[in-house]
């Protein structure tokens, strides 16, 4: 009950922001969602899904996440694994941070910004920003990811089976503007770092988010009018 209530604020606070709040599919499994786990088609694609534990800017395991796996949109996934396939060729690879996110995820995001006295991760992820400040730009009611066609991710390079994450200048979810992919507070090798990946992403029809380097969606993959909530599993 909780998880519908947070989910019902946090549309309605979107509501209140657009005038046309998304649709929650009454969908309750991947199938019926019309998801695909990316390791279906790259069975050994690099994973790391933080919000499957307590690795990430809330510092606990996230609401709906019952599993580290990546879902996406099929369209989106057999895009993705083309992006792979072509990277591998050149002696590089993905890691994946976040795929599908559910919305009671979300909720969870909202839910944890609105509590000004948890600042456990601040020194990690927000160390310039007040908490206060992260909703809007940074944690937003209604997320891409929860319509099944948007990635975070990073970039590899692979020497055989041994891979290297290249350096992109800030991690993953650091709140701030150094990660905003043309920030001019990055050295060269890390802007030239994000642009290989930008160019792998782009050449599918991926469109990266400027404030976050490693966010990117595949538009003509997600119906833009809905959401899905089923949990990562």
């Amino acid at each position: 009950m909780k998880t519908w209530i947070s989910l019902a604020c946090a549309l309605a606070l979107s509501a209140h922001a657009t005038d046309a709040p998304p649709r929650v599919s009454p969908a309750r499994t991947p199938a019926e969602a019309g998801l695909t786990d990316i390791r279906s088609l790259v069975p050994d694609i690099a994973e790391t899904i933080h919000y499957a534990g307590s690795d990430n800017f809330t510092g606990v395991v996230v609401d709906g996440y019952r599993a580290p796996k990546c879902f996406l949109r099929t369209t989106a996934a057999e895009a993705l694994a083309r992006v792979e396939s072509e990277l591998r060729k050149e002696g590089y690879r993905l890691r994946l941070w976040d795929c599908y996110r559910p919305a009671r995820a979300v909720a969870h995001f909202v839910r944890w910004a609105g509590d000004l006295s948890d600042t456990r991760t601040k020194a990690a992820h927000y160390p310039n920003l007040d908490k206060d400040k992260l909703l809007g730009e940074y944690i937003a009611p209604v997320s891409g990811h929860s319509r099944g066609a948007t990635v975070d991710l990073t970039l590899m390079h692979c020497d055989g089976d041994r891979c290297t994450p290249l350096d992109m200048g800030t991690d993953f979810d650091f709140f701030d503007p150094r990660a905003h992919t043309a920030s001019p507070g990055i050295d060269a090798a890390q802007r030239a770092n994000r642009q290989r990946l930008l160019r792998a992403m782009a050449a599918e029809g991926f469109v990266n988010y400027p404030q976050e380097w490693w966010h990117y969606s595949l538009p003509s993959a997600a119906a833009a009018d809905t959401i899905y909530d089923v949990p990562v599993e």
